[in-house]
């Protein structure tokens, strides 16, 4: 054996002897307490790396969060849009499929959560001569929505704008 391999063994079975004995350990323990200090940094670390991470994944929630609901009232605008459409074929003029439109609106508004009836508006409907085609077009002011309030998160327009078009009459 060794020269170097026996003060080795000799180390151990001083730090064993120490740690089986009262009195020493405390010689023990000041033997090991690099390695304690390591496993401590070990654990600061965690706490650092967490510390940085949460805010960014926190952000990211609410970023997902806020564009979902966003994009939600969005949908509804147009499926609102798209159904007033429809309710207006029925119409001989521009001002009954427009009174057409409006009921439809108010009818259907109710079974969309995420819509303020009050903020929705019916801006345009009119039948393009050349085409023969029906348009309308919904605003909706979503100033209100909690979407708005989310902290560092940049949200799109605040007023949702979104149109529907049927042919009146034939193909």
């Amino acid at each position: 054996m060794s020269h170097h391999a026996s003060i080795v063994i000799d180390d151990f079975d001083r730090f064993f002897y120490a740690a089986r004995t009262r009195r020493g350990f405390n010689a023990a323990m000041t033997w090991r307490t690099p390695i304690i200090r390591f496993s401590d940094r070990e654990r600061g670390s965690s706490a650092v790396e967490f510390a940085i991470v949460a805010p960014v994944f926190l952000l990211m929630v609410l970023g997902i969060i806020g564009y979902g609901a966003y994009l939600a009232m969005v949908h509804d605008v147009q499926q609102l849009a798209a159904e007033a459409a429809r309710a207006s074929v029925a119409g001989m003029s521009d001002g009954e499929r427009a009174a057409l439109a409006q009921s439809a609106i108010a009818a259907g508004v109710g079974s969309y959560p995420l819509i303020a009836p009050a903020r929705l508006s019916l801006d345009a409907a009119a039948t393009d001569a050349a085409t023969g085609t029906f348009t309308l077009t919904l605003r909706y002011d979503a100033g209100d929505s909690f979407i708005y309030t989310l902290p560092y998160i940049p949200m799109p327009s605040r007023t949702i704008v979104r149109s529907a078009a049927i042919q009146r009459g034939g193909y």
